[in-house]
C-alpha cells in the first residue's frame, strides 16, 4: 500500500473498530452481520488491509452508516467539503484507473458522487448492491462499456444511464484511451433496523 491507501486503510479501521465497540459487537458478530470472515474484519480494523469497496460496502451495510459515513471523519457542520485531491481512493484498476469516492451522506437515504477514471484494459466488476440501490452514471472522458444484468451498453462523452445497482454491473475501458464518469449511488433505508442486502 502507498502512504496515502495506508492512512485511508488505518482510518477506516478505527472507525469500525470504534462503531463495533459501540454497539458492544464481537468481532463475531460483525463478521456475521457483513457476511464477511472474522478474519477479514480483524485485518481491516488493524489497518493491515486494503479493503475491496466490496468489503467496505458490507462492513457499512452491517453497521448501517452507509460508505460515506465509514470513509470520512464526521463532519462539525452541515457542510461537508472534499476539496481536490481529497476524495477516499477505494478502487485501483490494474491499469492505473481510480474509483474516488468524492461526496456522500449519511443514512438512512445514502447518496454517494465518485469520480472514476478508467485505464485502457480497466474493468470494475460490482457485486449487486443492497435492494433498492440505483445508480447513474456521465460519462465526461473517452468510451465506457457498461454492464447490467448481462447486458452491455456502450456510452460516449456526455452519455448518461441510470440503472438499478442491486443487480450485477461493471464499468469497462476497451478502447486505447482513458476514460472517465462520474457515479452517483443512491442507497435508500441503511440502518440497522433496515433489512439489509448484499453489496
Amino acid at each position: 500500500m502507498d502512504l496515502q491507501a495506508a492512512a485511508l486503510a488505518a482510518a477506516v479501521g478505527a472507525r469500525v473498530r470504534r462503531e463495533r465497540q459501540d454497539r458492544r459487537w464481537t468481532l463475531d458478530r460483525l463478521a456475521e452481520a457483513s457476511g464477511l470472515s472474522r478474519r477479514m474484519v480483524v485485518n481491516v480494523e488493524q489497518g493491515a488491509a486494503n479493503p475491496s469497496v466490496g468489503t467496505l460496502l458490507r462492513l457499512a451495510d452491517a453497521l448501517g452508516l452507509g460508505l460515506p459515513a465509514l470513509v470520512e471523519p464526521p463532519g462539525a457542520t452541515d457542510v461537508t467539503l472534499t476539496r481536490a485531491g481529497e476524495g477516499a481512493t477505494l478502487w485501483t484498476g490494474e491499469h492505473g484507473g481510480r474509483g474516488v469516492l468524492v461526496a456522500g451522506t449519511r443514512p438512512p437515504d445514502v447518496l454517494e458522487l465518485w469520480d472514476w477514471t478508467l485505464a485502457p484494459g480497466d474493468a470494475h466488476a460490482a457485486e449487486a448492491h443492497a435492494v433498492g440501490t440505483t445508480e447513474i452514471l456521465h460519462v465526461l472522458d473517452g468510451r465506457v462499456v457498461l454492464e447490467v444484468d448481462g447486458t452491455t451498453h456502450e456510452l460516449s462523452p456526455g452519455d448518461a444511464a441510470s440503472f438499478p445497482g442491486d443487480v450485477p454491473h461493471a464499468y469497462r475501458n476497451v478502447h486505447d484511451i482513458p476514460a472517465r464518469f462520474s457515479l452517483a449511488v443512491l442507497e435508500p433505508g441503511v440502518g440497522p433496523t433496515t433489512p439489509g442486502g448484499t453489496r
